[in-house]
């Protein structure tokens, strides 16, 4: 995925807000655009496997899915929380992550790396993963009064399949799932922070 993809997404968000002098709406005008490049990236796992891009599938894996997951099941099936804070918070961290990644992956395969991007691509994350994380969760808090008055993807007893879901029980099972798997991805990107600014040489076991 080229970095102009996301940087047109910045820019439609930018628009909006500077023609309407607010952000309440802005998902809406930019959620198709969203879609399309969030669900687009689940080539990235491919691309890690078959080794075109050098890095853990698992680590890649863990944040496409999640993402997607945000796009379709959370914002996308519950519009009642699409005017909230914490999305445009996740929205602008996305934004500014992409560009940058993609932007070292772009100059990278030409052989003509920046030191800034390479400086970007292992510093913005510091800030950006934990306020984009802070705004995924708020997101699905927001959510959760209207899963639990709708329903909506919960499968209740008595039925044919004799099996029951609760989608409400089940985003407290996502939301309880970030302590865990933060923390690996964090400080896998801080080790390869230190790997490739300052060179040391990592062991790190096969993911």
């Amino acid at each position: 995925m080229h970095p102009k993809w996301w940087l047109v997404l910045a820019i439609a968000m930018a628009r909006f807000y500077l023609e309407k002098g607010t952000y309440k709406g802005l998902y809406k005008s930019i959620q198709k655009t969203l879609k399309f490049f969030q669900t687009f990236a689940l080539l990235e796992i491919i691309h890690c496997a078959v080794g075109v891009v050098h890095t853990s599938v698992l680590v890649t894996g863990v944040q496409v899915c999640s993402r997607i997951f945000m796009v379709w099941f959370i914002t996308h099936s519950i519009k009642q929380i699409q005017n909230e804070d914490s999305v445009i918070i996740f929205l602008v961290v996305w934004t500014v992550t992409e560009i940058t990644r993609y932007s070292f992956y772009t100059f990278n395969m030409l052989n003509h790396l920046p030191y800034f991007i390479k400086w970007a691509r292992y510093n913005f994350f510091i800030i950006l993963y934990p306020v984009g994380v802070v705004g995924e969760l708020l997101t699905i808090y927001a959510a959760l009064p209207y899963v639990k008055k709708s329903g909506i993807f919960s499968v209740r007893l008595p039925n044919k399949y004799n099996v029951s879901f609760d989608y409400y029980y089940f985003l407290l099972i996502i939301m309880a799932s970030y302590i865990p798997l933060f923390p690996q991805l964090y400080f896998h990107m801080l080790r390869q922070r230190r790997k490739v600014l300052h060179g040391e040489v990592i062991v790190e076991k096969d993911d």
